[in-house]
């Protein structure tokens, strides 16, 4: 147990995996989205990070969506503007996905505080 990589779950063990054996692929893929986020165009980065809260919210990716709303808090985004962003969904891709995006929000804030849902 004196391996970090113990204690994670499958998603990140198979990602210290594929860094591990395809590790230029993983690179080459950082290097591509951070410059699409950073150089791809006008958008600021709070915005940027709006709408990838939004997307891994349509696409109903839980992992990429608690992922970007830690950064879009980074960013500077306040819990108003990022549940905004997931609300705006519902029109477009379904009020369910918008209900686990709340949820998901949710916990994960509760996470930070201490608490969680019931």
């Amino acid at each position: 147990m004196d391996d970090y990589f113990d204690n994670l779950d499958s998603t990140e063990l198979n990602l210290k995996y594929f860094t591990e054996h395809h590790g230029d692929i993983y690179d080459a893929y950082e290097r591509y989205g951070h410059l699409i986020h950073m150089d791809g165009g006008p958008l600021d980065e709070k915005t940027c990070w709006l709408i990838k809260v939004a997307l891994s919210t349509e696409c109903q990716y839980p992992r990429a969506l608690k992922t970007h709303i830690l950064k879009a808090i980074k960013s500077g985004c306040t819990k108003e503007e990022i549940e905004h962003a997931i609300l705006l969904v519902a029109p477009s891709a379904g009020f369910p996905r918008t209900m686990q995006g709340v949820l998901i929000l949710r916990n994960l804030l509760n996470e930070a505080e201490g608490n969680s849902l019931n």
